[in-house]
C-alpha cells in the first residue's frame, strides 16, 4: 500500500477531562490532523485520558504538565483548551505567542477586559481562534442568520428564548459552582450556548441588560431571566434555568415580515413563517453549516473555511456577560464599558 506523505496538522490538547475526550472522538474522523501532546495537572489525570481516549488510536502524544514546555517540545499547529473558564484568557495568550491557532471552549474568557485584549493578539499574530459553539455550525442558524442580514422577512425586532437543565444537581461540587474558576454559573456554562446563538444571529454589540438572577444559595447563577438591548435596537428576553429537570431549549425570532421558531442549543429544529404563511420547505442544506466546531476550525486553519465563531463573537458575547453580572450586583440596567469596533 502506498504511504500517505501529506504533512498532518500537529494538535496539542490542554485540559483533559470529559469534554476533551468529546473533541477527540472528533478529531479521529479528521486524517489531516495528529495529535501531538497532551497537558493537564497531573500525569494520572493523564493517563486516565490516554487509556480511555488515545490507547486505540495511532497517535503517541507526548504528556505534560506544564503547557509552556508542551508549545516548546512539540511545536503544535493548533491547541484545543477546555480548562475552567477563568484560565481561557492566559492560556489562550501563551498559546497564541507560542504560534498556535486557538480552539477555546465556551465562554471565550470571563471579563471583557481580556476578550478586547485576546481580540488584540489574534489581530496581531494572524491565527485563527475559535471557540467551541453547536449553533453556529448548524445550517438552520446559519440559514436564519442570513433571513437576517438580507432582511428576507424584513427587519429583525425582538427575539425571546429559553434554556433550562437540572444543572444545579448535576455540578453541585464541581469547579463550574467555583466562581474563582468557574467565573459565574449557567449563565456562563450552559446558558452560554444560547446567548452565543443570539449575539451570534443578532451581530451588533451590547447596548444595555437588565438581568434578575437567582443563585439558589449558591456562589454562582443558576435561574436568571435577562432583557438585553443591542445597539442595532433588537430587543432580547432570554430565560436560563439552572434548576429544571428535563430541560429544553427555544428561541423565537420576531421580524416586521414574519418570524423563526429555532432550537436555541444546536438548531435541531426550525420553523419560518412569512407573515401568517409557513413555509413547508426551507431551502436549508449541510453546506450551510459545519460537522462540528472541531471541523470547522481545521478546515479554517487549512483555508478551506472561513471560521464560524471568532473572537469578534467572543467579544460580543463578553459585552454581555459583564452587563449582566453587573445588573445583578446593582439591581440596575448595565450598560458595557466599551464598544467592539
Amino acid at each position: 500500500m502506498e504511504k500517505n506523505n501529506k504533512k498532518k496538522l500537529k494538535i496539542v490538547l490542554l485540559g483533559c477531562g470529559g469534554m476533551m475526550g468529546a473533541h477527540v472522538n472528533r478529531l479521529k474522523q479528521m486524517s489531516e490532523v495528529e495529535i501531538i501532546g497532551l497537558c493537564d495537572v497531573n500525569m494520572e489525570i493523564l493517563k486516565k485520558f490516554v487509556e480511555h481516549n488515545i490507547i486505540n488510536t495511532s497517535y503517541k502524544p507526548k504528556l505534560f504538565t506544564n503547557a509552556l514546555e508542551m508549545y516548546n517540545v512539540c511545536k503544535p499547529d493548533a491547541v484545543f483548551i477546555s480548562t475552567p473558564h477563568t484560565q481561557h484568557y492566559q492560556q489562550g495568550i501563551q498559546a497564541l505567542d507560542a504560534g498556535c491557532h486557538v480552539f477555546m471552549e465556551k465562554p471565550m474568557v470571563t471579563k471583557l477586559e481580556e476578550a478586547y485584549k485576546l481580540d488584540e493578539k489574534v489581530k496581531n499574530t494572524g491565527k485563527i481562534l475559535v471557540v467551541g459553539y453547536n449553533s453556529s455550525c448548524s445550517p438552520e442558524f446559519n440559514y436564519l442568520r442570513n433571513i437576517i442580514r438580507n432582511k428576507t422577512l424584513g427587519k429583525l425586532e425582538l427575539v425571546s428564548g429559553h434554556l433550562s437543565q437540572d444543572w444545579l444537581r448535576f455540578t453541585i461540587g464541581t469547579w463550574r459552582q467555583n466562581p474563582v474558576l468557574s467565573g459565574g454559573g449557567q449563565a456562563y456554562d450552559s446558558g452560554a450556548h444560547i446567548f452565543n446563538s443570539l449575539c451570534w444571529s443578532v451581530e451588533s454589540d451590547i447596548e444595555e441588560v437588565f438581568s434578575y438572577v437567582d443563585n439558589h444559595g449558591t456562589p454562582v447563577d443558576i435561574n436568571s431571566v435577562s432583557s438585553i438591548k443591542f445597539t442595532n435596537g433588537v430587543l432580547a428576553n432570554i430565560t436560563i434555568g439552572g434548576n429544571c429537570p428535563g430541560g429544553s431549549s427555544f428561541m423565537g425570532f420576531f421580524f416586521d415580515e414574519g418570524h423563526v421558531e429555532i432550537d436555541g442549543w444546536g438548531g435541531s429544529f426550525i420553523n419560518v413563517w412569512k407573515g401568517p404563511d409557513k413555509l413547508k420547505y426551507p431551502l436549508i442544506t449541510p453546506e450551510m453549516g459545519a460537522i462540528s466546531p472541531d471541523h470547522n476550525f481545521i478546515d479554517a486553519i487549512l483555508g478551506r473555511v472561513e471560521a464560524l465563531t471568532t473572537v469578534k463573537n467572543g467579544v460580543v458575547q463578553s459585552q454581555l456577560m459583564e452587563c449582566f453580572y453587573e445588573s445583578q450586583r446593582t439591581g440596575q440596567p448595565a450598560k458595557p464599558k466599551q464598544r467592539f469596533l
